[in-house]
């Protein structure tokens, strides 16, 4: 089943998202919560999960972004692809991202950016299986400095 996380997921995105990033620090319980409620709180922010046999298998998050330009329509960033390694190669990742471009189309949005890293070929292929096109436009990263991390 894919379907948008609501408040009971917490657990186990959290779970998914220490297998895609298990370098990030660990959230207090009361930081994850705080912030999970607002993520679920927010109209602009979706995370996408796919539940296989009652358990969270994929997922991606959608938020979107409005502004002035285009209409003031909003475009929509897909961040955070992850599937559980017990649950690859099952096509888990392409029905989660096609979901969330899905529901961004029914929000209005003009487009749908993902950036991915360089050298990830394999998710560039997955990315590409669900329609999106590398050399549209060019994405431009900046993070801070260690000192401020």
């Amino acid at each position: 089943m894919i379907r948008v996380a609501t408040d009971q997921d917490l657990a186990a995105v959290l779970a998914l998202y220490q297998e895609l990033r298990p370098q990030d620090p660990l959230l207090t319980e009361s930081q994850a919560k705080q912030t999970w409620q607002q993520m679920c709180a927010d109209p602009h922010c979706h995370v996408v999960v796919a539940e296989v046999e009652g358990q969270l298998a994929a997922s991606c998050e959608l938020t979107l972004n409005i502004g002035l330009t285009n209409g003031a329509r909003p475009f929509g960033m897909i961040e955070h692809v992850i599937t559980a390694s017990a649950f690859r190669r099952r096509g888990l990742s392409q029905q989660v991202l096609g979901f969330a471009i899905e529901l961004a189309w029914q929000l209005n949005c003009y487009k749908v950016m993902l950036l991915s890293g360089e050298q990830l070929h394999g998710a560039h292929r997955l990315y590409e299986s669900v329609g999106m096109q590398s050399g549209i436009e060019r994405g431009f990263v900046i993070k801070p400095p260690l000192s401020q991390t």
